[in-house]
């Protein structure tokens, strides 16, 4: 019997949802750092098995949020509640249970929607630190599985797999089993460019930064991939650092980023970076929308 069907992978900020969707997929295709809120859109990951096809849906960190950009992220993963057959709770097996784990629990759809619980991070506590864990999480929800793992290593990960396709539904073959992401080319090169700005820059930068690819051309006789790609900004400061002076700052944040789009095309990369203010954008719907932040 062939299995297939939707999974969304939620957590609260920071517990390794993109590195478990990498791992689950086998490829990079989510930007990791370990900084919180890093994923602001729903990213698909594709894993295929004789056994069935499993599409891995990776949203971003549920929280109490207090601006209008930080707002449609939960809305986008509370959306995906609606879009699934099976929901991964990721937990972080380091800390106690999170008031936010409780608040994210106490947001799921009743019904009998399976929910995994997922404990990652496993490799950096002892097992006798995962009972007092799982014994205060059990209560709170009817879980399908519960399963220790660690994204990181790939330790647990074939019995999750086992899990999920045991919860899914018998179905269809959704997407070419070629496929890993449906996520575009543009998506893909613009978020490695944040990625490295998340790596590179510090304080409220992060947060303030919006990328956009403006051109993304293949020149087939030159076997080259053309990118530019605009860096947007809410003050002229955030601007100025990270430009840095003489454009050192920015210039090491496209030779990393270049680097890494390469690898992902397998393709030479010319990358040009701009960086615009776009002044309090992360509170402006329509910039919002213009930035790709409101999610159908």
């Amino acid at each position: 019997m062939y299995k297939s069907g939707f999974i969304g992978i939620i957590g609260r900020p920071n517990v390794g949802k993109s590195t478990l969707l990498n791992a689950l997929v086998g490829e990079k295709i989510a930007i990791t750092t370990s900084k919180p809120q890093t994923t602001r859109n729903r990213i698909m990951g594709i894993r295929n098995q004789t056994e069935g096809q499993m599409i891995f849906m990776d949203t971003p960190g549920i929280h109490k949020a207090d601006s209008p950009l930080n707002r449609q992220m939960v809305n986008i993963a509370k959306d995906t509640f609606q879009r699934v057959e099976v929901l991964l709770l990721l937990v972080d097996a380091t800390a106690s249970v999170h008031s936010a784990d409780r608040y994210i629990i106490q947001s799921l759809p009743e019904g009998a929607m399976p929910v995994i619980l997922a404990i990652n991070k496993i490799d950096l506590v002892k097992k006798t630190q995962l009972l007092p864990l799982i014994d205060e999480l059990h209560p709170l929800r009817p879980f399908a599985a519960i399963v220790p793992l660690s994204a990181q290593t790939g330790d647990g990960l074939s019995q999750l797999v086992t899990e999920i396709l045991q919860a899914l539904p018998e179905g269809p073959v959704y997407f070419p089993e070629d496929t890993m992401t449906d996520a575009s080319e543009r998506f893909i090169a613009a978020e490695i460019i944040r990625e490295k700005i998340i790596l590179l820059t510090r304080q409220e930068i992060p947060y303030a930064t919006a990328v956009v690819v403006d051109a993304f051309k293949e020149d087939e006789q030159k076997q080259l991939i053309r990118i530019q790609a605009t860096i947007h900004v809410e003050k002229d400061s955030q601007k100025g650092i990270l430009i840095g002076k003489k454009g050192v700052k920015l210039k090491e944040i496209g030779t990393k980023a270049r680097m890494d789009i390469e690898k992902f095309f397998n393709a030479r990369i010319y990358l040009e970076l701009f960086v615009r203010v776009q002044k309090d954008w992360t509170h402006d719907e329509k910039m919002l929308k213009q930035f790709g932040y409101f999610q159908k």
